[in-house]
């Protein structure tokens, strides 16, 4: 202040031929030592005489102070009465800016509500939710510990422990509290405390060793000098602290090196700063400590005047961090501003009534109180600077961390900043790589109840505990964890499924039976390789068409279920590759008709069989029935049947392609659906008939002489034909997706394959291996002998 006042009294510009003086009262961190200032300064004499001013000169202009809130706040209520500005370098305390109980109280530092929004987003920066909260017994420790628990609590965090440093009582609370420090989780520890509350405090932490905690505090003290003992410092080593902006302000250096008591005569306090810098004492006070037993020690160092400022410790007195010098700097500047625009106002153009100025030199607390309230100017890092509504300055804060020196002192390094004009979210900037945090912390140290879940995993509540203790679940097959609620697992869409870590949902693989895959492929390959085979006996019997054992149970049949055969074969195809609406309403119908027409087929052979030999009795009335070629419209007449089913079918309830999400897990299967399941069973039961009555007819027939067993064979077949039917049933319900298309294909590929081998390879097999065997002598002889027999 001092060194301002001087600034202003040399500067051309700013109220030129103008002096300012000032006035000191110490408060020593005392309410009462500062309403008693107050009172001395408004009444003008130490007998204090409320509501009279025995000033005889005239009265301060404004008071500049005091530094704690606690002290601030009896001083303004009384100023508020009369209007008399007061400007606060250091009070931070948020309730003095409440303008009805304080209305002409105003600071050069921000308001505390700052200092918490910036510890919530500090907190939140390094992801710390599990933190104790130590508190002053005050209206600062009071106020400051329910508004960060609030925005700590509104960013997901919890608060561990909150205790109280009380007035009474202190020590066993000391005891108590240290106790619940070394039983807590908590790595992170706020000290919302002033600092005669805390040092006994961190005494006693010190005592036990507690170096593993990371210490937040706030600017009441987070750069003070008021640690003398190494383990204190080595207990709060690694720490954060919140601090206004450092800003240099010019020539201050120098004038802070040029102090000397030879130089400031009548300042009484410049010979104290220099035995308490230099540890020395001055002669000329012997005759005050004659009594005092230090005078009788031979270790005294007397002071000679030769010490250099320049000299002291930076730890004690560093030159290059004053940051609440600036805010008094600021302060006296705001009243020279004020009393500058109060000289140059022009009557009739003034603030006041009917366009009125204040004299300068006579004017009230309320006229000088309205222009500081309105200042506006730069200071001296060029930043504007004026108050808001209730007094307060938007400000910047810096973020410092405690570093211990070998040498056991300490230095506060700036490691980033809290800017309360940022745009929200870009308020907090820090630089890591300035951090050293306290033994045992090599990295950034972890302060949770519950370690963070592993991915996939949600957060589960325990019972009576704070929602920053939890367990981890995992979330089920179809789920993710939800990003904005991690407590909490949503189920992906139908058509998507998480990825392996279960953080996002993913399209499902689509699924169908392809060409090409091993499976596809080889089925494919099979049906064409047996439509082959099958035509090869088809060629055989034409080319042997005229031989007995083709001629015999009617060959024009035998064709007719060869060339169904071929085609059963090739109808398995369709059922491979991706199912379309075409391919839907082609395969199942192509199947049904083939193997109607096929088993028709085989229903005309057995009659034909069963007529022939039962209508070579003469008396047998079946003779009838061979004149009227009753095999030749079995045929016709069954498949017409079938194709009328499948007809009214495709008309009615057309089968059609869609998307099965719940086939198989994490897959989209496409298959057919069947469209009207009644007329689907219809058309396989139909042909379920066909095949009973088949199988029925040639069982009963079996026993027919015949020379090359047609009936025993057909028999057979329809046996194998119906067993692979049958167990085709439970193996096509006990599978899903593509395999369910599978056994279907194996299924046609068996029954048709079962026809063909069981009727015709034994045929074959007489053609090209013993042909003695096919001529008519050989079935008139056998014929004949069954009939002797």
């Amino acid at each position: 202040m001092v060194h301002t006042i001087m600034e202003i009294n040399a500067s051309d510009d700013l109220l030129p031929n103008i002096t300012l003086g000032f006035k000191l009262f110490d408060s020593c961190y005392n309410e009462i030592r500062s309403l008693m200032g107050a009172e001395w300064i408004l009444s003008g004499k130490e007998n204090v005489v409320p509501n009279f001013n025995c000033n005889k000169d005239i009265m301060p202009l404004a008071i500049i102070g005091d530094l704690p809130s606690k002290a601030s706040i009896p001083i303004a209520r009384i100023l508020g009465l009369y209007r008399y500005p007061q400007i606060s370098y250091r009070s931070v305390l948020p309730l003095l800016s409440d303008k009805t109980q304080f209305p002409s109280f105003l600071r050069t530092i921000h308001n505390a509500n700052y200092e918490v929004f910036a510890l919530a987003q500090l907190l939140k920066y390094f992801n710390w939710t599990w933190v104790g909260i130590i508190s002053s017994d005050n209206d600062l420790g009071r106020s400051g510990s329910q508004m960060v628990t609030r925005e700590i609590e509104n960013n997901g965090g919890c608060i561990a422990f909150n205790e109280v440093l009380p007035l009474v009582n202190f020590m066993d609370s000391i005891f108590r509290i240290v106790d619940v420090i070394q039983k807590s989780r908590a790595t992170v520890i706020i000290a919302y405390c002033t600092i005669e509350s805390f040092i006994p405090f961190i005494e006693e932490a010190s005592f036990h060793n507690i170096t593993n905690k990371v210490w937040l505090v706030t600017t009441s003290w987070s750069i003070a000098s008021d640690f003398p003992r190494k383990e204190f410092l080595t207990t709060l080593n690694g720490s954060l602290g919140i601090a206004t902006q450092n800003v240099k302000i010019p020539g201050f250096k120098e004038f802070i090196y040029s102090i000397h008591p030879s130089i400031s005569l009548d300042d009484l306090l410049i010979k104290t700063f220099w035995e308490n810098y230099f540890n020395c004492i001055w002669r000329e006070n012997e005759v005050y400590n004659n009594s005092s037993p230090v005078l009788l020690r031979k270790d005294i160092i007397w002071c000679t005047g030769k010490e250099r400022v320049d000299s002291i410790n930076p730890s004690i007195s560093d030159m290059n961090n004053f940051r609440d010098t600036d805010k008094v700097y600021t302060a006296v500047l705001t009243v020279a501003h004020a009393l500058h625009q109060m000289k140059n106002c022009v009557p009739g153009y003034g603030p006041f009534k009917n366009g009125s100025c204040a004299d300068i030199y006579n004017h009230q607390p309320w006229q000088l109180l309205h222009y500081i309230k309105h200042i506006n100017f730069n200071n001296t890092s060029g930043e504007q600077m004026y108050f808001d509504e209730n007094g307060d300055v938007l400000l910047c804060l810096d973020i410092l961390n405690w570093q211990m020196l070998p040498n056991g002192s300490n230095q506060y390094v700036s490691i980033g900043g809290f800017d309360a004009r940022a745009p929200k979210g870009q308020e907090l900037k820090i630089q890591h790589n300035k951090i050293l945090w306290n033994v045992g912390h090599n990295q950034i140290p972890v302060s949770v109840c519950s370690q963070p879940c592993p991915r996939g995993h949600r957060r589960a509540m325990i019972q009576g505990q704070k929602v920053c203790c939890f367990d981890c679940l995992p979330c089920s097959d179809a789920e993710i964890v939800n990003i904005n609620d991690d407590s909490e697992c949503v189920k992906c869409p139908e058509d998507e499924w998480p990825d392996v870590m279960k953080e996002k949902c993913l399209p499902k693989p689509i699924q169908f039976l392809s060409y090409d895959e091993s499976l596809g492929f080889s089925l494919a390959c099979i049906s064409v390789l047996f439509c082959l085979l099958t035509f090869s006996v088809f060629c055989l019997f034409i080319v042997k068409r005229k031989t007995p054992i083709v001629k015999a149970n009617n060959r024009e049949l035998s064709y007719l279920l060869l060339i169904s055969l071929m085609f059963g074969f090739l109808c398995s195809l369709p059922f491979i590759g991706r199912p379309n609406l075409k391919t839907c309403m082609i395969r199942q119908v192509l199947f049904a008709v083939i193997f109607s027409f096929c088993i028709s087929v085989i229903l005309a052979k057995t009659v034909t069989v069963i007529l022939i030999f039962n209508a070579t009795n003469p008396d047998s009335k079946l003779t009838k029935l061979v004149t009227l070629r009753i095999p030749v419209y079995i045929v016709p007449v069954c498949t017409m049947v079938q194709l009328i089913l499948c007809v009214v079918w495709l008309t009615r309830a057309a089968p059609f392609a869609e998307f099965n999400m719940a086939a198989e897990i994490g897959k989209i299967v496409i298959e057919c659906n069947e469209g009207s399941r009644v007329l689907f069973s219809c058309v396989l039961g139909y042909m379920g008939l066909l095949a009973a009555i088949s199988l029925l007819v040639a069982f009963l027939a079996r026993k027919l002489p015949d020379t090359f067993n047609e009936t025993k064979f057909i028999t057979f077949s329809m046996l194998v034909f119906a067993s692979v039917w049958l167990t085709f049933i439970p193996a096509y319900l006990s599978t899903k997706g593509k395999q369910m298309v599978a056994v279907e294909i194996f299924a046609i590929l068996s029954s048709s394959a079962g026809l063909l081998v069981c009727i015709f390879i034994p045929k074959c097999y007489i053609i090209l291996l013993h042909p003695e065997m096919n001529t008519k002598q050989y079935i008139s002889g056998r014929n004949a002998r069954n009939r002797g027999t």
